[in-house]
């Protein structure tokens, strides 16, 4: 069943969207996540390819504040709400690419122990990280201090 809205303001009427793009996060009316999820991957390409080039010239330390700086920032941004998308695997095998350029090993080798070298939070635990700091900052949303137990004893 599907319903049309018609929202308006002095005689304007709002057209419906099915793609918006709103503070750089792409979402549609579905809010599947696809198409924020298709440009990110071009955007990270971009910076896989940047990092691949610079490797050549630069130390692991300066590969690792260039991939903070490129990569990080892009795929950082907005996670909060894409993070949790069934697409989101194709962020995390860029980023494993990312990490293995990085190191200098071939595309076969785990990424677990590159991680923990370059102290950098895979895709999952970044989302996680940024959720928790999300109800840390808003905790007066989440944790009424006035509130009393609701079990009595």
């Amino acid at each position: 069943m599907s319903v049309t809205l018609k929202i308006g303001f002095n005689n304007n009427f709002i057209s419906n969207s099915y793609y918006t793009k709103f503070l750089g996060i792409n979402m549609n009316n579905t809010l599947s996540w696809n198409k924020h999820i298709d440009l990110l991957v071009k955007k990270l390409s971009k910076a896989c390819y940047i990092i691949r080039h610079a490797k050549t010239y630069m130390s692991a330390f300066s590969l690792k504040m260039i991939y903070h700086a490129i990569f990080h920032a892009v795929m950082s941004y907005g996670i909060m709400f894409w993070g949790n998308s069934s697409q989101s695997y194709i962020i995390f095998r860029i980023q494993k690419k990312v990490i293995r350029i990085m190191e200098g090993c071939g595309c076969r080798v785990l990424c677990r122990n590159l991680f923990k070298k370059f102290q950098i939070l895979p895709l999952t635990s970044q989302y996680i990280l940024s959720l928790l700091m999300f109800v840390i900052q808003n905790r007066n949303f989440f944790f009424n201090k006035q509130r009393k137990s609701q079990f009595r004893y």
